[in-house]
């Protein structure tokens, strides 16, 4: 941003939503997932779910960059503007060269979720946390080149419109999508609600072409009810800032109901703020149990223990997972399972166990840059491997049709055993 540029000045409610971000939501869970995984981290919406994503300065990290050899040349630069500015037919947006060179430098250290995010990418980011936007309803998140559909949120265009599970999105709008980032991707699926977009996905190695009718999509994080076999059933679509609330009270009733078991579903769940990880688990573990620890370089920088108030400590459970759980989901999963304080059926999450931190910069923009990786208490890092279940159940595309779902019917049957 130049000098002559201000920023505008943030609304009260703006302000105050940002303070308890910082004060409360130490870490991300995007792509992000991501959002996001945040992933990504991390939805069309949270697309950039499939992250564990941090609000603070780390002044540790900090110093330890900083002692690092190595110099960025800025010389050529200059010299490249130089001859650009000269030579180019045509007007130069300066705030588009800063912004494209402050994310073609980011992009260059070889990280999907290490990202670069203009101030407007950024209030889409926070939007996303807040779990309501303009968009499909979809979790998208990026593996090598390729920018995949984790899950499509039911209800909304995306599921609609027959989007699936482990579509490749090779163009959007007849543009291709090879090489762009999670961001780019969200950025231009995204858009004003009753517009179109048209998607070509690669499915069982044949394109499909979609057009989806974009949609205001809001959604609480956590739903609850009761079956009538007595069995709780919890589902998360994501972690973000009402999740850790919206479970307390879950847990709550469902303990004041004295349910015989809980399924805690957190199929297709894309990842979201850390902090609310830590506090779902606490749910189930009593204080001062493992949660998940941060690891950079092999070596331990923190760890994450339960929070106490453990309301369904004791009381039988099972989680529900699929390719689609990822980053905080994974990080609960795990926690639960290494404890003995859950059963994990379903089939092997997504994969996804690098941390990333939000930082502000100077001159506009935020850096979303990985900072280290987390283990579950008994030290296993799932990036890339994913959490597999102890019972493995699958939904066939009969299920689909048929509207079964075999996995929550599999949980409920342990439950009642």
């Amino acid at each position: 941003m130049s000098q002559s540029q201000q920023k505008p000045k943030p609304t009260k409610a703006e302000a105050e939503a940002a303070a308890i971000r910082k004060q409360t939501f130490q870490r991300i869970g995007i792509s992000f997932g991501a959002i996001a995984a945040l992933a990504g981290m991390l939805f069309l919406g949270i697309g950039i779910g499939k992250g564990a994503v941090a609000f603070g300065p780390d002044a540790q990290y900090r110093q330890s960059i900083q002692n690092k050899d190595g110099k960025l040349s800025y010389d050529g630069i200059d010299e490249l503007y130089g001859d650009l500015k000269g030579s180019f037919d045509g007007q130069l947006d300066t705030q588009k060269l800063n912004d494209g060179l402050k994310e073609g430098l980011v992009k260059a250290a070889g990280d999907p979720y290490t990202e670069y995010l203009t101030q407007e990418e950024n209030k889409e980011f926070n939007e996303q946390l807040s779990g309501s936007f303009e968009g499909i309803g979809a979790e998208l998140n990026k593996k090598e080149e390729a920018i995949v559909v984790v899950s499509p949120i039911a209800g909304f265009p995306a599921e609609k419109a027959g989007l699936k599970s482990g579509d490749i999105v090779s163009k959007i709008n007849g543009e291709s999508a090879y090489d762009l980032s999670l961001t780019e991707a969200v950025k231009k699926i995204r858009g004003p609600k009753g517009t179109n977009v048209k998607l070509e996905v690669i499915r069982d190695g044949k394109p499909v072409e979609l057009e989806i009718t974009r949609d205001q999509i809001s959604t609480p994080s956590v739903k609850w009810e009761v079956t009538g076999d007595n069995i709780g059933v919890i589902t998360i679509s994501r972690f973000g800032e009402d999740t850790a609330s919206l479970t307390k009270q879950a847990a709550g009733e469902l303990r004041a109901k004295n349910v015989k078991g809980v399924v805690l579903d957190m199929r297709g769940n894309p990842g979201g703020l850390l902090e609310a990880a830590v506090s779902i688990s606490s749910q189930w573990l009593p204080k001062g149990k493992m949660v998940l620890q941060e690891k950079r370089n092999d070596v331990v920088v923190k760890t994450y223990n339960a929070s106490g108030g453990a309301q369904l400590e004791g009381v039988p459970t099972v989680v529900l997972i699929d390719n689609g759980s990822a980053s905080a989901s994974e990080i609960t999963a795990g926690a639960l399972k290494d404890n003995g304080a859950a059963t994990i059926i379903g089939t092997k999450s997504y994969g996804k166990g690098s941390v990333q931190e939000l930082r502000e910069l100077n001159g506009g923009g935020v850096l979303k840059v990985t900072i280290a990786r987390w283990f579950t208490p008994n030290g296993r890092n799932i990036d890339k491997e994913g959490i597999e279940p102890d019972q493995k159940v699958e939904i066939k595309d009969e299920d689909i049709t048929a509207k079964r779902d075999p996995q929550k019917d599999a949980a409920i049957s342990k439950l009642k055993q």
